[in-house]
């Protein structure tokens, strides 16, 4: 039998396979804490990460405290990455001005798309409308993003965090 994760358009052993890689391409870039909420993509990088207590995982309540969270942490000398859904990203968007961005933070985040499957279907709206205002979103505030392809996971976080580095903010790199 086939397990599919509500709303991912992905199987479970795919979603468990793609989330070991991410967590080991995070610990080889020498990221020190996962900082964010987990959704129903994100939640196995989470169980990995906790399981490997490699990075320090640091739950939040609502998104935009992960941004000003890692920010604190970076100035503290770590190298944070921030895990989120993309309607958490809409919402906690203040929050990554007033901080991560005013600051010059080069975060990496790792932003779930949720309802991206859905903007394929052409001439249709999307189930979700975080999904068709969520790119617009990244480019109005200027941030920077990747999409995250299925076994190339370490070349686009290590080039994502190279970029955050050299513009000295958040990079988004985004889960379909």
């Amino acid at each position: 039998m086939k397990i599919i994760v509500r709303g991912s358009g992905i199987d479970g052993k795919a979603l468990r396979h793609r989330s070991k890689r991410i967590v080991e391409s995070l610990q080889d870039l020498g990221m020190s804490h996962a900082v964010g909420i987990p959704d129903n993509s994100s939640r196995i990088i989470y169980e990995l990460l906790e399981m490997r207590n490699q990075l320090e995982v640091v739950k939040v309540c609502r998104e935009g405290e992960a941004w000003a969270i890692a920010s604190g942490l970076w100035i503290g000398g770590k190298q944070p990455t921030v895990i989120i859904q993309n309607t958490g990203f809409l919402e906690s968007g203040d929050a990554l001005r007033g901080t991560a961005v005013a600051m010059g933070v080069p975060l990496v985040a790792l932003i779930d798309y949720r309802g991206y499957h859905t903007l394929s279907q052409s001439g249709s709206e999307p189930v979700d409308s975080a999904a068709r205002l969520f790119e617009p979103t990244l480019r109005a505030w200027e941030v920077p993003y990747h999409f995250l392809e299925d076994g190339d996971e370490a070349r686009i976080l290590r080039s994502a965090l190279e970029e955050a580095r050299r513009l000295g903010k958040p990079v988004g790199v985004l889960m379909t």
